[in-house]
């Protein structure tokens, strides 16, 4: 009970989000009736006045059902694994049962973690999907089946980020060597230095392009190269390097 206490109160507290809030969002999708929903608010309202085992007849004086409803429905609550009934020791060592409703938020943290990966998956696969489009729009062209085949790799085997696939184009497009064998030049140097975000991407090159700016021309910074040529220096991914 301890555990699903603290896993319930970290996650309100992180996101903000009140218990009785997440309890009206998904008591319907659990397949709960509002009689039961009532019964439940009830059983919280009298958890706050510290009374954690109301019997049915002070349910029934609060509610407009018999007593054999509140029982019948109670004893749902708990078939349906939203309700249980606990045990405890008081301060004086008496021991003594409670109604918990635990079981009911960590059915409802599920629902919501569930919703969350599946919006996570839906969102990747759109971004996925938007990594083949762009790289046919920079290319001009429609995809041939090896690149594509590559591309799948890239996300499925090699496991990259489709931002960080983005990045490796944008870095060929710079160079003005956009290539699939380039790009892929470029993941696998990245892959190999543990670069996995493309903040640290671009850390990486613009460190690469400072290095050779400074190399070729030691008093030009990268800025004054960008402007008097226009271009962004680039590093040459397909150099063969110790």
């Amino acid at each position: 009970m301890n555990v699903n206490n603290h896993r319930l109160r970290t996650w309100t507290e992180q996101r903000m989000i009140p218990i009785p809030q997440l309890f009206f969002q998904f008591y319907k999708e659990l397949n709960m009736e509002d009689e039961e929903a009532l019964i439940v608010m009830h059983l919280l309202a009298f958890h706050m006045e510290e009374n954690d085992f109301p019997t049915p007849n002070d349910l029934k004086n609060r509610l407009t059902m018999s007593d054999n409803d509140i029982i019948s429905r109670l004893q749902r609550l708990m078939q349906k694994g939203f309700l249980e009934i606990t045990r405890d020791v008081d301060a004086g060592g008496k021991l003594y049962e409670k109604y918990s409703v635990y079981p009911l938020w960590e059915r409802i943290l599920r629902m919501i973690d569930m919703k969350e990966q599946q919006q996570t998956a839906v969102t990747l696969q759109q971004e996925e999907g938007e990594i083949f489009r762009l790289f046919e729009e920079e290319m001009g062209r429609l995809l041939s089946p090896l690149e594509l085949e590559k591309i799948g790799c890239w996300l499925d085997e090699d496991k990259h980020s489709p931002a960080l696939i983005k990045e490796a184009l944008k870095e060929a497009v710079f160079a003005g060597k956009l290539s699939i064998r380039y790009i892929d030049r470029i993941l696998l140097e990245w892959k190999k230095k543990n670069i996995t975000t493309p903040q640290a991407a671009q850390k990486q090159s613009e460190q690469f392009r400072e290095k050779q700016t400074f190399n070729r021309a030691p008093a030009r910074t990268v800025q004054q190269e960008t402007q008097s040529t226009g271009r962004v220096p680039f590093y040459n991914w397909l150099e063969e390097r110790e």
